[in-house]
């Protein structure tokens, strides 16, 4: 396993920079123009503004060119020193968040991180659970409840859910308010009697031992937990009975049953163990889904995560933060995925990694 790990880990950086220069070729199809209009803050844009820019950025260089600038850096004129360049730790300036880019994405993780934090759990259990549920009494009224959940789940728009449950809750009756704090606990986290540990709202307020402010944080967080959830729900729901539905009809199930073990014991040791496998899979991807920002959640509730810089990023057409946040989402997508292949071997002995 130690070999195919490190095989793994070796092909990272090639995945990483097919990755970023697919990107960067999907962007070049915006002519040196459009993507000059960003860097010029005054309206109306005019046509010696953006041609300055174009010049000054090497807007209208080969793309082999402006994607090397990206990852090496390039010589300053003045200085002499080479500055900018991924390899270099250096990741670029975020035009719409108005600061670096890896200082962005530091800003940004800690409340998605809350919010995968306390989405995952009832995600992946109650998922799996009600998947269970619905194989044990396949065909039964339990089963056919399931499969309309699901059904209705899978097909829900994420956005309308959200505005649904905003529309009922907050707007109607005034229980879970949108964003991630009010403005009075956000004033008292600025303040200097409060200590950030970790950036991480519900966590900081329960060492500094403030209650109230982790109750106010917890109401913010409810409709876009609600939201992942009940989306998530159904995918795993389906994905989890189909799982356990086909793990049923296996011969080595027959065997056990016919050895007179009780239905417990075979559901536990024989059926469950052996479905988890398309099961983890999807929970992995979903955990990677939730660090990486979910966009369509965090916009609707006006939650400032990744997700929400994400498509700030993307509408604005601002290439360096676009690549920042892919380098990142994509290398948490692999890492997660190796960690999903190892989980493998602990579920089922029988995989083997050559």
């Amino acid at each position: 396993m130690t070999a195919y790990i490190i095989r793994r880990l070796l092909l990272l950086p090639i995945t990483l920079v097919g990755v970023t220069l697919l990107v960067f070729l999907m962007i070049q199809t915006l002519n040196p123009a459009e993507r000059a209009a960003l860097y010029v803050k005054d309206i109306p844009k005019t046509e010696g503004q953006i041609d300055r820019i174009i010049v000054m950025y090497g807007l209208d260089k080969p793309f082999y060119v402006q994607y090397g600038k990206w990852l090496i850096g390039t010589v300053d004129p003045v200085s002499g020193k080479r500055v900018g360049g991924v390899l270099r730790g250096d990741m670029g300036y975020s035009r719409t968040g108005t600061q670096d880019v890896s200082a962005l994405i530091a800003q940004r993780l800690p409340a998605t991180v809350e919010l995968a934090l306390w989405a995952i759990v009832p995600i992946i259990g109650v998922g799996i659970w009600m998947g269970i549920k619905a194989a044990m009494n396949h065909n039964k009224i339990q089963d056919q409840a399931a499969r309309i959940f699901a059904i209705i789940g899978y097909s829900f728009p994420t956005f309308v859910f959200g505005l649904l449950v905003l529309m009922i809750f907050y707007a109607k009756l005034g229980w879970f308010p949108p964003g991630r704090i009010s403005d009075w606990a956000a004033a008292v986290i600025r303040s200097s009697a409060y200590t950030q540990y970790t950036h991480i709202i519900t966590i900081d307020a329960l060492l500094n031992l403030r209650f109230d402010i982790f109750l106010d944080a917890l109401r913010h967080l409810v409709l876009p937990v609600l939201t992942l959830c009940y989306i998530q729900w159904a995918l795993l729901l389906k994905v989890t009975r189909s799982s356990m539905l086909e793990a049923m009809r296996q011969d080595y199930v027959r065997t056990a049953r016919a050895k007179g073990l009780d239905e417990t014991t075979v559901v536990n040791r024989h059926i469950r163990k052996n479905a988890l496998i398309p099961v983890a899979t999807i929970g992995g991807l979903t955990v990677v889904g939730l660090l990486n920002g979910v966009v369509i959640t965090e916009t609707v509730f006006v939650y400032p995560g990744m997700g929400s810089a994400m498509a700030a990023a993307a509408a604005s057409l601002d290439v360096v933060t676009v690549l920042g946040f892919v380098l990142f989402s994509a290398t948490l997508l692999i890492v997660a995925n190796l960690v999903v292949d190892i989980m493998y071997a602990f579920i089922d002995p029988r995989v083997r990694f050559n």
